[in-house]
């Protein structure tokens, strides 16, 4: 089991126009102080009033990428979630425009694990994306082909030394 105690009383909010990701993950994060919202409107309001640890954005249904901008103001930790964007090229968008992570909703069962990590590499002084590689490779192997960094071989190739904050 993820270590649950970094993410002990942390306020999320979760910004996804399907209430079913929002039920979901609501019941898979007991231990925070869980805040949702169901559109772009709603999470700017709630991200420009309220304090945040992190927020959860889907990049599709409430035009994450637009939040994350908010976020990264806010100091607020995003994560990207998604169905529709899922592709390395948004990964490597989400990276480069300042998400913690980029997680697939396929994936979102395993999320305390995932914001654990973020939350140990800020503790430890590292990338937020020091185990994304570890956790995701193999499933993007299967989603896209064992050839789906090729596309963008100089980014990925780079990928070991920002992973471990160098």
């Amino acid at each position: 089991m993820a270590n649950r105690s970094l993410l002990d009383w942390k306020r999320v909010l979760i910004v996804d126009d399907e209430p079913d990701v929002l039920e979901i993950l609501e019941e898979l994060l007991p231990m925070c102080d869980v805040v949702k919202a169901t559109s772009y409107d709603e999470g700017k309001v709630l991200l420009e009033t309220q304090y945040f640890d992190m927020v959860i954005l889907d990049i599709m249904g409430v035009d994450g990428y637009k939040l994350l901008e908010i976020a990264k103001e806010r100091e607020v930790i995003p994560i990207m979630l998604t169905a529709h964007a899922l592709s390395p090229d948004n990964v490597i968008r989400s990276y480069k425009e300042g998400a913690a992570s980029y997680v697939p909703k396929e994936k979102m069962d395993k999320i305390v694990t995932f914001l654990s990590d973020i939350l140990e590499a800020r503790e430890k002084g590292k990338s937020f994306w020091w185990r994304w590689l570890d956790r995701f490779a193999s499933y993007f192997d299967r989603k896209f082909g064992p050839d789906w960094r090729e596309k963008d071989k100089e980014f990925w190739e780079k990928f070991p030394y920002w992973m471990f904050g160098e």
